[in-house]
């Protein structure tokens, strides 16, 4: 265990078995699992999935799982023949809509997340949304809270929505210290995502939308109208656009719903 890859491996004896249940059938497509670690819940994905594809960073572990499952399939060979692939590489620099389309499908991802990285491997995974049909993930408490967090609420935030852009968010059950060696000094969440980006919906483009939404909630302490002015928005342009997207412009962002956010987006592009 490296203590600066903020690795605490999953030991409770019904959270791998309950984990592997909540992603649905697997007997169709490609399981990626994020950080197998001791590999807790790898045995039952390899054994329910039709393709499981592992992605540990930490070497030696990997060699571990290599040891135990085979080398895998080598991508320039084009075999995909062996039901477990394990590679040694960092999940953010893995290119997951490269991986689906050679996996020929939508991923189902699946991991524990390292604290320190969670809205790191999140943003990731959104950034590749079309290649996830859904994920089940493991992560602090207080992140699961964020992701689940509405309107006017403390937790409420730039994570927040741009979660609500991309999946709906259902949290599961918790998992205390105990449930982990060594014991971290939080207790944990089980989430789950379907993902289902909500780009058409709202009238929005994905990338200068996100843009948009990281302005909104630059200064978390200053108004709405602020935010934009302080982006370069002309003072008229934000009152005639708030007017018309009815949004308070004297409101802070994390008051204001994805709904009416995406409604100003467009207000504004007038």
């Amino acid at each position: 265990m490296k203590a600066k890859l903020g690795q605490n491996f999953l030991v409770s004896p019904t959270a791998p078995a309950a984990i592997v249940a909540a992603l649905g059938d697997l007997g169709g497509g490609t399981v990626l699992e994020i950080g197998p670690g001791m590999g807790a819940i790898t045995d039952l994905l390899a054994k329910n999935a039709r393709r499981l594809v592992a992605v540990e960073y930490d070497r030696a572990l990997a060699q571990r799982l290599i040891a135990h499952y085979g080398l895998g399939d080598q991508p320039e060979s084009g075999a995909l023949s062996n039901p477990v692939e394990i590679i040694t590489n960092d999940i953010l620099r893995v290119d997951l809509s490269a991986l689906a389309h050679r996996e020929g499908g939508k991923l189902v991802v699946v991991g524990n997340l390292p604290y320190y990285i969670t809205s790191d491997i999140l943003l990731h995974l959104f950034e590749h949304a079309g290649a996830v049909d859904r994920a089940v993930l493991m992560m602090q408490r207080e992140v699961a809270d964020r992701l689940c967090a509405q309107p006017r609420s403390r937790e409420y935030g730039l994570l927040t929505v741009t979660t609500q852009l991309y999946a709906e968010v259902q949290r599961l059950f918790e998992l205390s210290p105990a449930d982990f060696s060594p014991a971290p000094s939080v207790h944990s969440t089980v989430v789950r995502l379907h993902f289902s980006p909500r780009y058409r919906e709202l009238g929005v483009e994905p990338r200068p939308f996100t843009a948009f939404l990281r302005q909104c909630f630059a200064h978390k302490r200053k108004t709405l109208g602020n935010n934009l002015r302080a982006a370069s928005y002309p003072a008229e342009r934000i009152e005639a656009a708030c007017l018309a997207a009815q949004v308070d412009r004297e409101a802070r962002a994390e008051a204001i719903g994805i709904e009416r956010l995406g409604a100003l987006f467009q207000a504004l592009q007038v």
